[in-house]
């Protein structure tokens, strides 16, 4: 262990990163253990390694004291002055102590320790990089399948793409080169643990961050993001600008910024959607590419009503319902969707109702007990009686 030491520790700071400082002092601690463990622990020692030459020496450390009681860790005034002049009580000396063939013991003691320091100081290098890359994007290299499991090369490390956070449909090929969302970075005994998706919403605002330069100057903002993986996604932008169009910057001259986004997600359709503080124009734009003729609100439920074109009420609700799905998940309100022919029927049976509800015939009585309109043609009927059996009366006379 000597100059070649000094190359070694300079190929690894180059080739792993790790700082050379760090390597000596790993270095020294391991042969300190050494040390301890050949040649007993009883005395105070240090090991310091050349950084120049790569040499090792053993020092031991004892304390200058008048009256020396543990010579192993003790020296008296006198035996220091002869050593170095400048020395006095209360000064710790260091006396060299090392063994002839301690380099080759230390070697094969310490070989162990300076490997897992080696290892630790990577893993930090490695968590340090990562956590600073959480929700984010990365580019990464398909390297094998295990158990379903996708394991992608980052470079310096791995990461893992488990089965809920793989798009439904997609393959993944040996060296595939695919972009993935940073969701985790874990430090566990086994080195840092990294936890990819495919399926994060993250990874959709991301990719726009990077295809349109508004977004990233902070010019338009991504409102929400409603998404369910490889089959459609709606994204709600708003513009800090009035000059700025959200939904083109969006789109980009002949569609290649969001096509460029649908390729990366690999064909997975998205409708970019205009946000409006107004709830009513926000829902109305949510349910595109179909069109609203009216939308009406309940703030206390959080509900919605809207009403569309008859032809439009397949297109609104969407396959499996998925679109009126999303642009409930997107403005977070609960959306039904009738179309004019629905609504203007269910008006007709409302009122058919309220009719049917009315009976001319029954009778009716108030609180107060004031008498029906058949009590007083009941009256009328009897009076009316009565001045004719007058009459008649008074002709007999």
């Amino acid at each position: 262990m000597s100059i070649e030491l000094i190359y070694a520790i300079q190929q690894l700071e180059n080739e792993k990163g790790i700082d050379k400082e760090t390597l000596i002092e790993a270095i020294e601690a391991s042969l300190l253990s050494a040390y301890k463990r050949n040649f007993g622990s009883a005395q105070n020692v240090s090991v310091h390694v050349e950084k120049e030459t790569g040499d090792i020496k053993v020092y031991s450390l004892k304390n200058v004291v008048t009256s020396p009681q543990d010579p192993m860790t003790e020296i008296s005034v006198e035996e220091a002055k002869a050593i170095d002049g400048s020395y006095d009580e209360g000064d710790v000396v260091e006396i060299e102590v090392t063994p002839k063939k301690f380099g080759r013991i230390a070697a094969q003691t310490a070989k162990q320790v300076v490997v897992q320091r080696i290892r630790e100081a990577e893993r930090g290098i490695i968590l340090n990089e990562f956590s600073n890359k959480e929700n984010d994007i990365i580019t990464g290299i398909v390297r094998r399948i295990e158990r379903r499991n996708v394991i992608i090369d980052l470079g310096k490390t791995e990461g893992i793409l488990t089965p809920n956070e793989q798009t439904y449909g997609e393959t993944y090929n040996f060296n595939d080169r695919i972009k993935i969302y940073v969701v985790e970075v874990k430090n566990t005994s086994k080195g840092p643990q990294i936890s990819l998706s495919r399926t994060h919403p993250g990874l959709v605002r991301r990719l726009f961050e990077l295809e349109v330069p508004e977004i990233h100057e902070g010019i338009v903002e991504v409102k929400g993001i409603a998404r369910e993986p490889g089959s459609r996604t709606k994204i709600a932008v708003h513009s800090r600008e009035e000059d700025v169009d959200p939904v083109g910057a969006c789109v980009g001259q002949k569609g290649v910024r969001v096509q460029a986004v649908v390729d990366e997600l690999r064909g997975e359709k998205i409708d970019i959607i205009r946000w409006s503080s107004s709830i009513q124009e926000f829902i109305s734009n949510s349910l595109s590419p179909a069109k609203v003729i009216r939308v009406d609100i309940n703030e206390e439920e959080r509900s919605a009503r809207v009403v569309v074109p008859d032809f439009q009420l397949s297109l609104a609700i969407g396959k499996e319902g998925q679109n009126a799905r999303l642009a409930a998940k997107l403005t977070g309100w609960k959306i039904d969707i009738r179309s004019e022919s629905q609504l203007r029927a269910a008006i007709e049976q409302q009122l058919l109702n309220m009719d049917s509800n009315y009976d001319p015939d029954e009778e009716y009585e108030d609180e107060e007990g004031y008498e029906t309109e058949e009590d007083e043609a009941g009256e009328d009927e009897t009076g009316e009686d009565e001045i004719a059996d007058n009459e008649e009366a008074e002709k007999n006379i």
